[in-house]
């Protein structure tokens, strides 16, 4: 299915996928190197136009991610009724020798106190001493689902089949 990028700016433009993209924590999902299915919450930055994960380089989803960069990833709230945020894109890899500042950014959020902020940060920092590697990924497509005025689409055609039955 192809999707205009004007759509998708669309959907990720609309106030609940504002919200949703404030968040701290997305889940992101790949095909591992083995083949099989990975689905790892993840915290991120939202930048405007691209989501950026920050991962060490020695992360076994790199690998995956230069072999097969298509990833899905899903935001969503834990209230009923829920809203959900899916967004499909492909990934690119930018490996630097710092903490990037979206990491830095995500995690702003952190309760912490000013202090344990700059003890915090200096223990990223000798952790991280090679850098770390950016996983930015330029949305292709997105779907918001809120149940009020956007449901699954299997959901959607099951309402709109029921509504010709009805008519008939």
């Amino acid at each position: 299915m192809t999707v205009e990028p004007h759509e998708v700016t669309e959907v990720l433009n609309r106030p609940i996928s504002q919200e949703l993209l404030a968040r701290d924590v997305i889940r992101m999902a790949y095909v591992a190197k083995d083949g099989t299915p990975r689905n790892i919450p993840i915290i991120f930055a939202w930048n405007g136009t691209e989501i950026v994960v920050c991962t060490p380089k020695n992360a076994p989803k790199l690998q995956s991610l230069r072999e097969n960069p298509m990833v899905a990833f899903t935001i969503d709230t834990e209230s009923h009724p829920p809203k959900i945020l899916l967004i499909r894109g492909r990934a690119e890899l930018d490996y630097v020798d710092d903490i990037p500042q979206e990491y830095l950014q995500s995690t702003s959020t952190y309760e912490m106190t000013p202090e344990q902020r700059v003890v915090w940060e200096a223990e990223v920092r000798s952790l991280y001493i090679d850098g770390m590697v950016r996983v930015v990924v330029t949305p292709t497509w997105a779907k918001l689902i809120d149940f009020e005025t956007t449901l699954p689409s299997p959901v959607e055609e099951l309402i709109r089949q029921r509504a010709e039955r009805q008519s008939a």
